[in-house]
């Protein structure tokens, strides 16, 4: 079975330049909408954390001491 870029690649193969360059086009759009929202998500991630900043004490914590509480 063909992978979906081989697929891609037989039909634009047989397409002119200028349509080949408008379906480049498209993949490097979707490529670029794709990088925007992995940016988009990791802000609000950081974004969710830095509410919590300062708050988190990153002590190392003795596992027999915390038996003996």
């Amino acid at each position: 079975m063909s992978s979906i870029a081989e697929k891609i690649y037989e039909s634009v193969k047989s397409l002119p330049d200028n349509k080949a360059g408008e379906v480049l086009d498209f993949v490097e759009a979707l490529k670029n909408k794709q990088v925007q929202e992995q940016q988009s998500r990791k802000a609000d991630a950081l974004g969710t954390l830095a509410k919590y900043r300062g708050r988190f004490n990153a002590e190392r914590l003795n596992r027999d001491e915390l038996y003996d509480r």
